[in-house]
């Protein structure tokens, strides 16, 4: 592979990697912008969605179109029991939603061991099987997995954003994350609207799990680096700002992929890591972020 090629694989694998982290950080950033929750169990939400895919089509022989559906589904359900259980009666605690939210991330990660076992991880026979040559040049390919993957974050964070754009649900969804005295004060209600951001975070945590479930090692602690990459993504984007979460996931995806490409990934994190740091020094709000007036 010569360096032109080298560098046009590693440009595909950026978009690739960028898509799947925008999904999944988008669904964090939403629940902090309209609840006020940082939500550490979202990687958990990811990690059941990768494990009921794994359980129902590797498994149970369901189709895998139809796994990732289900999937999707039902951490969509356990978003809505969240946020009716656990998140609706600490509104306004700050402390305590986020220790409900660890609360839930160890409930589901033993959950997943005692239903699951712990130590021999599960594997996906992916699906598709075949790799596209790019250019028709044999020695850049992607798995039409990961383009899936591609396909799937793309569309979903398409129609999220016509939803949030071009309904009146979206702009409900908006007004309750700028200010939410004023939207109740408009006859919006903060409790149908949280509750509507939890389960649509919640889908999309757990879509991601689902079609990346053939790409990863499924173990019960597979949320965590990717929660991590996520928390660094809404942070350098903005507290709150989706706009922000995407130019920041695509910014981030590219340059771990490079530098895992060309030095190594263990580098690439602790690298993304110092970079966050220098980027707050400068600008403590994030791109998209706005001081509060004291």
């Amino acid at each position: 592979m010569t360096d032109l090629e080298l560098i046009l694989q590693t440009i595909i694998n950026s978009l690739i990697f960028s898509s799947f982290n925008a999904l999944f950080a988008v669904g964090l950033v939403l629940i902090f912008g309209i609840m006020q929750v940082v939500n550490f169990a979202h990687g958990a939400i990811y990690m059941v969605g990768a494990f009921s895919t794994w359980y129902l089509y590797s498994e149970n022989g369901v189709p895998f179109f139809v796994a990732i559906i289900l999937s999707t589904l039902l951490c969509a359900a356990l978003g809505l029991f969240m946020e009716r259980v656990l998140f609706r009666p600490m509104r306004g605690n700050l402390f305590g939603g986020l220790i409900v939210s660890v609360g839930m991330l160890f409930i589901l990660e033993v959950l997943s061991v005692y239903l699951f076992g712990q130590g021999l991880m599960k594997n996906i026979t992916p699906y598709f099987r075949e790799s596209w040559h790019v250019f028709g040049i044999e020695s850049i390919t992607v798995a039409h997995s990961r383009l899936l993957v591609f396909a799937v974050a793309t569309f979903i964070l398409g129609g999220f954003w016509l939803f949030m754009t071009r309904t009146r649900l979206g702009w409900a969804m908006k007004a309750c994350a700028q200010n939410p005295e004023a939207a109740a004060l408009q006859g919006i209600s903060i409790g149908k609207i949280s509750m509507l951001a939890m389960v649509i975070s919640a889908a999309m945590a757990g879509a991601g799990g689902a079609v990346m479930a053939p790409l990863v090692r499924i173990t019960p602690h597979m949320g965590s680096p990717v929660l991590i990459t996520a928390f660094i993504i809404m942070i350098v984007g903005g507290m709150g700002s989706i706009e922000g979460a995407l130019i920041a996931a695509f910014a981030y995806s590219f340059f771990h992929t490079f530098v895992t490409t060309y030095i190594g990934g263990e580098i690439a994190t602790i690298l993304g890591l110092v970079l966050m740091l220098m980027f707050l020094i400068v600008k403590p709000t994030g791109l998209m972020g706005e001081r509060e007036s004291v």
